[in-house]
């Protein structure tokens, strides 16, 4: 059964007029912003998105998502009779013009706990509507729904097509809309001799800061793919060789004579600590999210790229021991000079909280063990538990604030190099996004100089015009908090001078449903790198389909830009050798 349902398209409510002969009516709305929201997957039924910025609804990459909300409308005036309510759901970029269904649910759950597997039953009754294509807003007329002050819950499903739609979430911050908002008109009605008051509308109501008590998951932010998670089997859109084709045009190794058409340079090289003489090291982490092996995904993207990846970029977590034969073999081939950067999540299964007290010393030093067996002193980058913020849970005790990550990264640093481990080049990985610049506790998270030898980002942009974090790289390194103040780029490199900055992680996105050319945001990168002289690596992240399965970040998803990307790889600032 479908309750008829619409879209507003007015900036509010309509308050019907309530007057009569013996009496007089006072009207008004209240706004409230949710109070919990949060979507599932049905591909990882246990995982709880709750801290995510973004609700996502509908179906793509064999996953389909559901997206809930909760709101508290706070108490009504006296006598006050709910004329009509709207729920208004901010839009991310443009909607999938297909049937979204909108279900009343039990109030019963919470953001940091909701999974696909504990969400409430869906009701035989919803609402029905088919958003336009340029909406920016979704308007949605549940006044059949509300009968009175009180807290309401809502499912949003996807009835019909293929394709996702997102939403702002209350994470997003109100300087961005809030997030999903409830408007709730009421009437009062008073006797004739009751002067009328004039009609009001109360206050929007701010949702309450909301305590995060849930483990971390490994989920990605919606500002760029989840990298931690093990790969899913998502099946690349466009098809990648998995050898290097044999006309890979040659590398230049600096000292050496450029065969014609490709442009010599300089020599430089790198020092101690990895960092360049002169030049940016060019690297890569390729084939996220799909089932091929890190090692062949690499070839194939530097056969398409033109060009050797300096740093190898690969992930690991909990007791793993790496590099993996895999990983060394990319390390020496002597054809093909390469760097690993490693990053692992040692706290996998525990707290920063406990690694810092010692409870993962055995870990640490059984990984240090196996690094001097099978690694050597051949040097390589190490990111512990990248992109921290998204993992943060700002309540004394959780053994996951801020502060715990330093002393996390201080104590595995230390014990490293208590363990004799002397190859290792630090790397602390920020997410880089706007909502977590402004947090109080963002500064908390650096552990100080003398154990981080390099300020990495992860950071990703849109090339879709009016979508989510749109932009070029400009835009990827001088994102700003929200609320204003310094962009990451003049963050680091006013507060941690001399240190080198290296993007680990890079990117530029489309929906897999709208293919975008990728040539502007790519042909924006060289000179940024001139305008950002404390850059000195970017590392790609490419795979044909996010964490989410909708996002494309592939640099060949069209021809034009592959071509565009390969203009940016062919230059000789990349033509960095690797010092011994």
């Amino acid at each position: 059964m479908t309750v008829a349902g619409a879209l507003v398209a007015s900036g509010g409510l309509a308050l019907p007029s309530m007057a009569h002969a013996a009496t007089a009516t006072r009207t008004g709305t209240v706004s409230t912003f949710a109070v919990d929201d949060t979507y599932t997957s049905s591909t990882r039924r246990t995982v709880n998105f709750g801290r995510d910025d973004t609700l996502v609804v509908g179906k793509s990459g064999g996953q389909s998502r559901m997206s809930y909300v909760k709101f508290t409308t706070g108490a009504l005036p006296a006598g006050a009779k709910v004329t009509a309510a709207e729920l208004r759901l901010p839009l991310i970029g443009r909607p999938i013009v297909a049937t979204l269904s909108v279900f009343p649910v039990s109030a019963g759950w919470t953001e940091t706990k909701l999974t696909t597997a504990n969400a409430p039953a869906l009701p035989a009754a919803s609402i029905s509507i088919t958003p336009a294509s340029t909406a920016t807003m979704l308007r949605i007329d549940v006044s059949k729904l509300i009968g009175k002050a009180g807290t309401y819950a809502f499912a949003l499903k996807q009835a019909t097509g293929s394709g996702v739609t997102r939403f702002h979430s209350v994470e997003y911050g109100d300087d961005h809309g809030g997030g999903p908002q409830l408007q709730v008109a009421y009437a009062v009605t008073t006797p004739a001799t009751a002067p009328a008051a004039a009609s009001t509308t109360l206050p929007t109501t701010r949702p309450p800061a909301k305590p995060t008590t849930a483990a971390p998951t490994t989920a990605v932010p919606t500002t760029a793919p989840p990298t931690t998670a093990v790969p899913t089997t998502a099946v690349p859109t466009t098809a990648v060789p998995t050898t290097a084709p044999t006309t890979t045009p040659p590398v230049v190794v600096p000292g050496t004579t450029a065969p014609s058409g490709v442009p010599s340079a300089p020599a430089c090289v790198t020092d101690a600590l990895l960092v360049p003489s002169c030049g940016v090291l060019w690297g890569a982490a390729a084939g996220g999210f799909t089932d091929t092996p890190r090692d062949q995904a690499l070839l194939a993207w530097e056969g398409l790229t033109g060009r050797t990846a300096t740093i190898f970029h690969a992930y690991h977590r909990g007791d793993e021991q790496f590099p993996t034969k895999a990983e060394i073999a990319m390390t020496q081939d002597p054809a093909r000079p390469r760097v690993l950067l490693l990053n692992w999540r040692v706290d996998y299964g525990t707290t920063w909280a406990a690694v810092a007290a010692g409870q993962k010393d055995a870990r640490i030093d059984t990984w240090a063990a196996y690094v001097k067996a099978n690694y050597g002193t051949r040097k390589f980058f190490l990111a512990l538990h990248h992109e921290p913020e998204n993992d943060v849970i700002a309540t004394a005790g959780s053994g996951m604030t801020a502060a715990d990550y330093a002393a996390m990264y201080r104590h595995v640093v230390l014990r490293l190099r208590a363990d004799g481990v002397t190859n290792v080049v630090n790397v602390l990985a920020y997410m880089g996004n706007e909502k977590w610049l402004a947090q109080p506790w963002w500064a908390d998270l650096y552990p100080g100089d003398d154990v981080v030898d390099w300020i990495g980002l992860d950071s990703y942009v849109s090339v879709e015009k009016g979508y989510y974090h749109y932009g070029d790289f400009g835009d990827l390194l001088d994102r700003q908090p929200t609320g204003g103040g310094l962009g990451f780029y003049d963050w680091a490199a006013r507060t941690h001078p001399g240190k080198p900055f290296m993007v680990a992680e890079w990117g530029m996105y489309h929906r897999a449903a709208f293919p975008t050319d990728k040539a502007p945001a790519f042909a924006s990168v060289l000179p940024e790198l001139v305008a950002h002289p404390a850059i000195k690596a970017i590392c790609y992240f490419d795979t044909p389909s996010d964490n989410e399965g909708d996002r494309n970040i592939a640099v060949n998803s069209l021809p034009s830009s592959l071509a565009a990307i390969r203009l940016v790889a062919a230059d000789p600032v990349f033509n960095v050798a690797l010092g011994r």
